[in-house]
């Protein structure tokens, strides 16, 4: 069984990833090349933004966007400590302090009600992560940015083709950043990301910034970094939009299926707690994560009975040792630290059958009950 299945997907695309490879292979314009332009396009009127940059990877994108928005030494930017450590990396690179905020514990995102008590003098940015495929209560948190100024960045590295209220993530914010890493919801073969903005000043900057600076070839009156897509990785993206959002309804679908047969197995309160999808929400689920106790004891049992397991993120980021010097003691953000220690994630890709969905949540019943 795999975790998430990559190969039933190319097979599916396959003579247009052949085809789209080829073009490449032909004109010779490995970074940058048409491709990219394309991708870029075809993006930007998914999401509904006005600028789309494409860029070599969901990290790199978010320092591209701290960088344009001028973050440095003696600012924070706010997050949530229960993310990937990207998130807080990026901020630390750029010469920033990471804020935390506390996660809403239904949704695993951060929460707007606490968000407002972070904010000091210094603060130059707030930075909420769209955890797991669902997009954070963007309406709550840009109407306190709005009140105090301060731009708003959605990591959407794990949410793009989620939509709340109609609006998909990353056209949410100011900017909206995203990965294209294998395993994401829209994944290359390798490395990639992007940036959406409707700014067009902002997306000027960030183009530059990708490409070291430069505003012309070999004129530099910013610092910047290389932080270009590959052509190869554009036509990957391109064949796999062609389906993209028959592959969203197939994982809201089995996302669904899955609530349904953890409630049958488990009850509404049960010993396993199924993801929160706000009303006004759809999730594209990244991964699909669920809360136990004795979190250990179950993924070995699980993977004794051949389920593979994952854990998304076992530590969160106030808690890293790289962020000791940040004084933020164990207890600090109770709801982070208690899903840190709680979820686990099964198998969730578009081409997850019914019977293989039944498989998962038996063994999940017998790991649970043992």
């Amino acid at each position: 069984m795999d975790f998430i299945d990559l190969k039933t997907q190319y097979r599916r695309i396959k003579p247009s990833v052949d085809a789209r490879i080829a073009r490449v292979l032909e004109h010779g314009q490995y970074i940058l090349g048409p491709e990219v332009t394309e991708l870029e396009s075809v993006l930007a009127r998914y999401v509904g933004t006005k600028h789309c940059i494409a860029a070599s990877s969901g990290t790199d994108t978010l320092l591209i966007a701290l960088m344009a928005l001028d973050v440095g030494p003696g600012d924070e930017v706010i997050t949530a400590p229960f993310t990937f450590f990207a998130t807080g990396e990026m901020i630390a690179l750029a010469g920033a302090k990471p804020v935390f905020v506390d996660v809403d514990p239904r949704t695993y995102n951060l929460d707007p009600a606490l968000l407002e008590a972070a904010i000091t003098p210094r603060t130059r940015a707030i930075m909420p992560v769209s955890l797991y495929g669902q997009c954070a209560d963007f309406d709550a948190i840009n109407a306190i940015a709005c009140r105090h100024g301060l731009p708003v960045i959605e990591d959407g590295a794990q949410s793009f083709g989620a939509t709340t209220r109609g609006r998909r993530s990353c056209g949410l914010s100011l900017v909206g950043s995203t990965s294209f890493f294998p395993s994401k919801p829209l994944g290359g073969y390798g490395d990639g990301g992007a940036l959406f903005t409707d700014d067009d000043a902002l997306a000027k900057l960030m183009r530059e910034i990708r490409v070291h600076g430069q505003d012309r070839r070999y004129h530099h009156p910013r610092l910047g970094l290389n932080g270009r897509l590959d052509s190869l990785q554009a036509a990957v993206l391109l064949a796999k939009m062609e389906i993209f959002e028959d592959e969203v309804a197939a994982r809201i679908r089995i996302g669904a299926r899955y609530g349904e047969l953890i409630r049958e197995a488990f009850g509404e309160e049960g010993v396993v707690r199924a993801p929160h999808v706000e009303a006004h929400n759809t999730c594209v689920y990244a991964q699909y994560t669920v809360e136990v106790d004795d979190r250990d004891l179950v993924e070995t049992r699980m993977k004794a009975l051949g389920v593979p397991t994952a854990v998304h993120y076992p530590l969160p980021l106030h808690l890293q040792p790289v962020f000791e010097h940040l004084g933020e003691p164990e207890g600090r953000y109770p709801a982070s630290e208690r899903a840190a220690r709680r979820v686990i994630s099964l198998p969730m890709h578009p081409y997850l059958t019914e019977d293989v969905q039944h498989r998962v949540v038996e063994a999940l019943a017998s790991a649970v009950s043992g």
